[in-house]
This record gives C-alpha cells, structure tokens and sequence, in this order.
C-alpha cells in the first residue's frame, strides 16, 4: 500500500509547494483537489491544485504535472473533485457533471486512471427516487469512464452535517444495502468505492464487514477518523444533525481500530492507494497546525503502513 493524503487540507499551497511538502514529509501519493475555479460551498471544498480543463487544453502544462510529481516522487492517486451530481438544481447538477467528465478526461491524459467523487443525491428525494436519478444521470459518465480506461472511487460519505443537508444528505452511495443497488444499475467494472472507515462509524455500521464483500470494488482507501461523543448522543439521538454527536479526528485520535481495519484490508489483498483525510478541527488555523497534522498522521498510520 501507498501512504499519501489528500491535498485539500493545503488549500493556501500551489501545486508546486503541496508537491514539495508531500516530498519533503515523506509521502509516497497525493489524492490531488482538482475543484473547478469558484467560490467553495462548504469546508474543503473548492480547492484546485490541478487545473483539469487546463490540463486538456494545454499539452506543455500537462506535462509540468506529471514531469513535476516524478522529479518529486510522489505519485498522484487520484484527481479528486465531490460535488453533488444529483442536485435538486438542475444548473448546479450539469455544472458538476461537465467538470467531472472533464476530469476523467484529464485523468486519462495525465496517465493517473482514477478520479474520485461522491454519486451524489437530491436530498429532499427518496432513496428509491434517487436510485430512479442514478439510472438518468450517471451511465453517460461511466461511459466516458471506461472509453478513457479511468475507474471511479465514490466516497461513503453521507455529506450530512447540519441544517444544510437535511433531511437526506448530498452523497447517496452510503452503506452497503445502497451500494449493491447502485452496482446493480451500473455494473461497470470502472465504477468502485473510495472507502472512508470513518463514515460507517457514526452511522452506526461495521466497518470491517463490508471490505470482504466488496473487496472487488475497492479502487481507493481514505484515512480519516471519527469520534463519537456518547455523553452528546445519549441527549440527542441518532436522528440528530450528526455534528451534534461527533467530530473528524486524526487517524488515531478517534474511534476507528486502525490495526483491525488495516489487517482487513490485507486480508483482501489490497495494494493500492490510502490517503490520509484531515479535516480534524483542532489543527486548523496555521500552517504550522497544518504541517503537525500532516507529520503525526503519517506517523501514526506507519505502525501499521509501510
């Protein structure tokens, strides 16, 4: 397996300074955030450290990316980009699925065969009424997936936070019962998961279980913890807005068995791409925060990632 992270967190670095530290710390990949120009919608999002319609319109710049991450030696896992493709909106929703065809088509030409994303939801629909929306949306970029030869990793993650994503959440592929349905509707062997233990811990689901069921779907491994504050669940539920209840940690400083999760994964044979997520509130503010968070995840996740 290859130890990186996922470059949003250095949101204030070009493309040029996150390569630099991502070598200068050690690091074997980056998941690199390839947002479209624009304002960001919430935490993490908007980052852009590759310009992908740049990277199709102009072959010399292309070339910088790759010619710059191989003198650095670090490899790019993945161009990163998790917007909600089943918006209620439907300018929003054509915005996000251009751009992420367009990142397929950059992955392609970068040499790189992955991007990673959310499916997305409409989050005011039904479950069922959204996997209606999977089969109108998605086949066209699966499609163009497979004639550029990339896979797709959908994260887990629910995107339900606060009032902002109630009552359904932005993403919808996330537990196992929905990612067979969607896999049913869209069995391509270019479409897999980017698995995020720290989704299925607050929702109360094994972590552990599904790594062996979906062990061939597995294209790309996030990273990232969760805590679960049981004093703050016992006083509001588990319909709360989660927030209320838990918090992203460093790997290590939450809930997740990194030991039993890790062994899983080498059960299955795994060897790919695992990025460190940070999104641990209490390492933002500084640079430096920044940096520590950085250097004590990788330390962290080397008792048991080589």
């Amino acid at each position: 397996m290859e130890l990186g992270f996922v470059s949003a967190i250095l949101d204030q670095s070009s493309y040029e300074e996150m390569m630099d530290i991502a070598a200068e710390l050690g690091f074997k990949c980056v998941e690199v955030a390839c947002w479209p120009a624009g304002k960001a919608e919430r935490r993490y999002a908007g980052v852009s450290h590759i310009d992908a319609e740049k990277v199709l319109a102009d072959d010399a710049y292309a070339k910088h990316i790759m010619d710059y991450a191989e003198e650095k030696k670090v490899k790019i896992s993945s161009l990163a980009y998790y917007p909600n493709t089943m918006d209620a909106d439907p300018e929003k929703r054509s915005t996000a699925v251009e751009h992420l065809k367009n990142l397929i088509k950059a992955s392609h030409k970068l040499g790189i065969g992955m991007v990673t994303t959310f499916i997305g939801r409409d989050q005011s629909k039904t479950v069922e009424e959204n996997l209606e929306l999977v089969k109108e949306i998605w086949p066209p970029i699966v499609e163009l997936a497979e004639a550029e030869n990339v896979k797709i990793g959908i994260e887990n993650c629910p995107m339900l936070f606060g009032a902002d994503q109630w009552p359904g959440g932005q993403n919808l592929m996330t537990t196992p019962a929905i990612w067979r349905k969607v896999f049913e509707i869209l069995p391509s062997r270019n479409l897999g998961i980017n698995y995020d233990p720290s989704h299925f811990v607050w929702q109360m689901i094994d972590y552990i279980k599904p790594i062996y069921e979906f062990k061939d779907k597995i294209f790309h491994v996030h990273y990232k913890d969760i805590k679960v504050y049981r004093d703050r669940l016992d006083d509001c539920g588990i319909m709360a807005y989660p927030l209320d209840f838990m918090s992203p940690k460093l790997p290590g400083l939450g809930d997740v068995d990194w030991g039993k999760y890790v062994s899983a994964l080498t059960d299955i044979g795994y060897d790919g791409y695992t990025c460190i997520e940070i999104e641990d509130k209490a390492f933002e503010g500084s640079r430096e925060k920044v940096i520590d968070s950085l250097k004590l995840s990788k330390r962290y996740m080397e008792n048991f990632v080589i």
